[in-house]
């Protein structure tokens, strides 16, 4: 069966896509920023960043960390932590579409809500083991930072895109 799109369905989907791709690109500066700021906090703050840790539970609770390698760990958090930014940028177009904020502003306010979310509410219900609520103020000051960088490069690179299609 063809499935024959009209134009209202493909510039939706379209609209999906390339802010699924803006998250992708949005999630570079953050961990650049993540691995980078991670180096000013208290030597005591300075252990595995929450997208390792994520990775390291995950891989735990399936039985298979004793099988990887640190550098193999090291790739999964990576390809994990770009597959995170990704799907959630996804879920950003739809959302940004409200109120007359410029992309950088609506951005950071998606990221922060993001973080929250992420952090405070779905880590903890699952019992996850990098949840907001077990770090300390400063570490989390840093992820609440690297959050909005992702939300505002996101949303200056989902408009950029929106506009040129």
């Amino acid at each position: 069966m063809v499935h024959v799109y009209n134009t209202g369905e493909m510039h939706s989907e379209q609209s999906w896509i390339r802010s699924a791709f803006a998250g992708f690109v949005a999630t570079g500066p953050m961990t650049v920023f993540m691995l980078t700021s991670q180096r000013f906090l208290p030597k005591g703050q300075q252990y595995t960043l929450p997208p390792e840790m994520l990775t390291k539970d995950l891989m735990r609770r399936a039985h298979v960390r004793w099988h990887f390698s640190k550098i193999q760990i090291l790739g999964v958090t990576l390809v994990s932590h770009f597959g995170y930014g990704t799907v959630v940028g996804a879920l950003y177009r739809p959302l940004s579409k409200k109120g007359p904020l410029p992309a950088p502003v609506k951005g950071a306010l998606f990221g922060i809500g993001v973080w929250v979310t992420s952090y405070f509410g779905l880590l903890p219900l699952l019992g996850m083991s990098a949840s907001g609520q077990k770090e300390p103020g400063r570490r989390n000051f840093m992820m609440l930072l690297a959050h909005m960088l992702w939300g505002t490069v996101l949303g200056v690179v989902a408009e950029g895109l929106i506009k040129e299609a």
